[in-house]
């Protein structure tokens, strides 16, 4: 009866758009789904992430942690038989360069509070 021990999840992305839904054995672990929503990334998609430490997978408001399997995660299976798990993806932006970190730098510095109390 392994058919019956396999969670189904999809992941939903920021847009609302999903990837799977695909069935996964209790001892994936994290990072393996991490790294195929990575292959799996829509190549049209806008600021997608380079690895997998760019993204987080987030469960009834829980982050999950790369190093734990779906079993340790205690994800809500029993309370779904049959049914689909939806977990979202979370992209961490990413800094593109050098540039951009100065900019942000300076920002506080040209941007100051004008409010008066009167």
């Amino acid at each position: 009866m392994a058919g019956e021990e396999l969670i189904e999840l999809k992941f939903r992305l920021a847009d609302g758009t999903d990837i799977g839904p695909n069935k996964y054995n209790p001892t994936t672990s994290v990072g393996s789904l991490k790294e195929k929503i990575l292959a799996q990334w829509p190549k049209d998609k806008e600021n997608g992430p380079k690895t997998i430490n760019d993204m987080k997978l987030i469960n009834a408001g829980k982050i999950l942690e790369n190093n734990r399997t779906l079993a340790e995660s205690s994800l809500p299976v029993v309370e779904l038989p049959g049914g689909v798990i939806t977990m979202h993806v979370v992209v961490r932006p990413t800094l593109s360069d050098k540039n951009t970190e100065k900019q942000q730098d300076d920002s506080p510095k040209k941007n100051r509070c004008s409010c008066s109390i009167l």
